[in-house]
């Protein structure tokens, strides 16, 4: 006995949003995906019961909570973190042909599911168990325990079961809005978080004297309340554009969003034909970023899950040797694990301007790590998530097939589609999955508007414009109900 057939039995009685059994109206999914984004901001602001007076410590995901959402010390404190971990092991082990399911067979596309959401459970123990139950992520309160007559552990194990409820409520969330919304619901957990971020980082009036948004720091220096020196000065130059006056992070965030949506323009457009209705022709784009930017969400959070390694480590093992990693204020500052952290600002690299006591050749190395690891794991990503998403040339060639459409010029054959695909949707997917973590990288060592990372913003303007262009091909649909059949929606 195989082991589809050992777990058939779990798999396909996990639980599952059922799927709509017609055509779900435009504004019906729009009220659902609305309505799945009320509910997760209405989450991320329900703090966890039992934490300590002062509420949470510090936060595991730190730098990397815009990408992977939620929100610390609340009950959506794991945020997508479980959901993507989970798609990372799916990934490689459908990427080395270990599961030996057939994504087209009904009753493997029942078993994968269920196996994915298995896994997405068994990541929310994984990483809340350390996180709740090690370190100083998220104190308990010994009043509370005394009171309860539980001692601390016990309230631990409290904090442990909202996290958990939060997790997986995540997960369903995901499931609605893929189901009976517009786009993804990871997609819109990620716009939420980066959004808010960003919004802040624009137009925040917390303090004019401190890190307040741009737009009010700027009326505060016009105006005369923010000192900034003389900009015909070092010291002045370096405080308007890497200081105070974050010219240098509103041109790069402005950069990205230009790139971004450039790239996601730049497209080869293969001319199809309707093989019985004449006069119908169409064109299928593959588009420069072709497995768009949602893989580097699984190279940052195999990132994230090797810092998370590092923390638990310097934890849990008071004679860690100082070359695998030394921490200071539970931040790593030396040894492998500080080697392989992602650059998260300009204040991890920019030594001549003293930003960094560590040493220029260190420094460049940890720069040099980061580019391979953003570019190399975002061009090896990028083509799992295309072959594991049906989005690779067999798969995109019997889809063409069945919708009726051929090539002008060659054979109705899927062969035939499938070689001409393979001309361009490989190597496409390597450039843009590269490109896309250079980006990330390059947009991280120059800082952002509201200190939101490089990816996360990449992610945004990514997701935002297909999300645009989905809900154009929805309102198509309505107006026109025969591209509906043609699309099989």
């Amino acid at each position: 006995m195989g082991w589809k057939e050992a777990a058939e039995p779990v798999l396909t009685r996990m639980p599952s949003v059922a799927r709509p059994e017609g055509h779900v109206p435009f504004r019906r999914k729009l009220g659902w995906t609305a309505g799945i984004l009320v509910l997760y901001f209405f989450l991320t602001n329900v703090p966890l019961f039992g934490l300590q007076t002062g509420g949470a410590g510090s936060d595991f995901y730190g730098q990397f909570r815009s990408i992977l959402a939620g929100g610390q010390g609340s009950i959506m404190q794991l945020g997508i973190g479980p959901i993507v971990t989970a798609s990372i092991v799916l990934q490689l082990l459908g990427g080395a042909d270990l599961l030996g399911l057939d994504t087209n067979d009904p009753r493997d596309q029942v078993l994968y599911q269920g196996l994915q959401k298995l896994l997405v459970v068994v990541m929310i123990c994984l990483t809340g168990l350390p996180m709740v139950f090690a370190g100083n992520f998220l104190p308990p309160s010994e009043a509370l325990g005394q009171s309860l007559g539980v001692g601390v552990g016990g309230v631990r194990g409290i904090i442990f079961a909202q996290i958990f409820v939060g997790g997986v409520l995540i997960l369903f969330m995901d499931e609605i809005v893929s189901k009976w919304g517009v786009g993804s619901g990871v997609g819109l957990f990620i716009i939420a978080g980066v959004s808010q971020q960003l919004v802040a980082g624009l137009f925040s009036w917390q303090s004019l004297g401190g890190q307040s948004g741009f737009f009010p720091t700027w009326v505060g220096i016009i105006t005369g309340a923010v000192e900034v020196g003389s900009p015909l000065t070092p010291g002045g130059l370096s405080d308007l554009f890497l200081g105070q006056g974050q010219i240098l992070a509103l041109i790069t965030t402005v950069l990205i969003f230009a790139v971004v949506v450039y790239a996601e323009s730049v497209r080869v457009e293969i001319p199809l034909s309707h093989a019985n209705v004449k006069g119908a022709r169409g064109r299928f784009p593959v588009k420069l970023i072709y497995a768009s930017v949602l893989p580097m969400i699984l190279v940052r959070a195999l990132q994230a899950n090797l810092q998370f390694l590092g923390q638990i480590l310097n934890n849990w093992w008071a004679g860690m040797p100082a070359w695998l990693g030394q921490y200071t204020q539970g931040q790593v500052t030396g040894g492998l694990f500080w080697y392989i952290a992602p650059i998260q600002s300009r204040q991890d690299w920019m030594w001549f301007l003293g930003f960094t006591s560590q040493e220029p050749t260190a420094i460049a190395a940890r720069v040099a790590i980061d580019l391979i690891f953003m570019i190399i794991g975002g061009a090896i990503f990028a083509i799992f998530w295309v072959e594991t998403t049906g989005m690779g040339p067999e798969a995109t060639a019997k889809q063409i097939q069945n919708s009726g459409m051929q090539i002008p010029g060659f054979r109705r054959n899927p062969q035939v589609i499938e070689k001409v695909m393979e001309r361009y949707i490989p190597q496409v997917t390597v450039i843009g999955g590269a490109l896309v973590g250079l980006l990330a990288v390059l947009a991280n060592m120059l800082g952002t508007i509201g200190g939101v990372s490089g990816t996360g913003l990449l992610l945004t303007v990514s997701i935002t414009y297909k999300l645009y262009e989905e809900i154009a091909e929805e309102q198509l649909m309505e107006m026109h109900p025969m591209m509906r059949e043609m699309f099989n929606n």
